[in-house]
């Protein structure tokens, strides 16, 4: 709408300057002023592409016709967006030339247009007046975006840092307290495997020692990622030095994992079994990763509150999505008590929301719980 109302602009005052109200007259036949005003308001709205149609209008109008409006134009324009010297050089030689055609029109024609064009003090202030003025607006309208683009800039990395030293200090607190933790859980754990004579105790034993192991991992991993992860090498870049360290990020699980983690918990003493529906195929990363995290959260909920119960995982491969569904029965015994921060649940609905899923969960008439996830695939 705003280059409508400058084309029209153009198309009005130009058609003004042909008639001799505010220049000199052009002489045309009303229809040849009316395409000539007609051009200039169509080259002045096709700025919104390109300007160089209305330098060309200008250039020709005011060498012939005097025809000043479509030049102020253009040079706010060029001093807008021209940025190399020699483009702007080049732009302020052809409009000397534009200056040197019109005064010799001018001395032709006589009359008014050898007054305004071909008079040495006239000719001078037109020039400033259309082209130098026009030229130093559009000079301080750009240097004011480039400022303008710059404090965004400065904004957007002051930001970044804040960030990136919050990531830091999560990272630090996670490392001070949840791994220091669980390296007490791996080392206890490999003591009891090794000092007990009861062998289901040793396997108990292992079998923690490297959950607790696989967790360190994991928490290694996200650490990685809170102090800046650099996925095109693998490697974890210093936010203080810049350089790559030596860490290597383990790959995040996926549905290759899920085995793994359904016979942790069978060696837990949970009843777990699997279902799948559908022809087996492979599926998005992102996908896969969030299906596999559904089935872990759903897991540790089952671990926290129905211990002995069974619990039966489903995986349909939908044309169009993946479904993941875990359903634990009522549980037997009562609920282990472990602890938990409330927000898992949270969280994995967010994660699979972010994928255009839904994730819905309920309580079931018989006593169980119910966790069912549908991803876009």
């Amino acid at each position: 709408m705003r280059f409508v109302l400058l084309g029209a602009a153009m198309f009005g005052l130009s058609l003004f300057v042909l008639q001799g109200q505010a220049g000199a007259p052009s002489g045309l036949p009303l229809p040849a002023e009316l395409a000539v005003a007609a051009a200039a308001g169509l080259a002045a709205w096709w700025t919104r592409r390109s300007w160089w149609p209305l330098a060309a209008v200008a250039a020709v109008g005011h060498a012939l016709l005097l025809l000043w409006p479509p030049l102020l134009a253009a040079s706010y324009h060029a001093g807008r967006d021209l940025v190399r010297g020699r483009d702007v050089a080049a732009y302020l030689g052809g409009c000397a030339a534009v200056f040197g055609a019109s005064a010799l029109m001018g001395a032709w024609r006589d009359g008014v247009r050898e007054v305004l064009a071909a008079t040495p003090g006239n000719a001078l202030f037109m020039a400033l007046a259309v082209v130098g003025l026009p030229f130093a607006l559009g000079l301080w309208t750009r240097a004011r975006r480039e400022l303008r683009r710059r404090a965004e800039r400065e904004q957007i990395m002051r930001a970044e840092q804040v960030r990136a030293q919050e990531r830091a200090r999560i990272a630090r607190e996670m490392h001070d307290v949840v791994a220091h933790r669980v390296s007490l859980i791996v080392l206890h754990a490999g003591a009891l495997e090794v000092r007990t004579g009861d062998e289901e105790a040793a396997r108990t034993a292992a079998l923690i020692g490297g959950i607790g192991r696989e967790a360190l991992a994991n928490l290694r991993d996200v650490l990685g990622v809170l102090r800046a992860t650099d996925r095109a090498t693998g490697s974890v870049t210093d936010r203080a030095t810049g350089r790559p360290r030596a860490e290597e990020v383990a790959p995040p699980p996926t549905f290759a994992d899920l085995d793994r983690l359904l016979d942790q918990s069978r060696a837990l003493g949970v009843e777990v079994v699997r279902h799948d529906e559908g022809e087996v195929r492979e599926v998005e990363p992102a996908v896969a990763r969030t299906a596999y995290r559904v089935v872990q959260e759903a897991l540790t909920n089952v671990h926290r509150h129905a211990a002995d119960a069974r619990t039966d995982v489903r995986v349909r491969y939908r044309p169009e999505a993946l479904e993941v569904e875990v359903r634990n029965r009522a549980p037997g015994a009562p609920p282990a008590g472990l602890p938990g921060a409330g927000w898992g649940l949270v969280g994995l609905r967010e994660r699979v929301e972010l994928l255009g899923g839904t994730l819905r969960t309920s309580a079931q008439d018989d006593g169980g719980f119910l966790v069912a996830a549908r991803i876009p695939a």
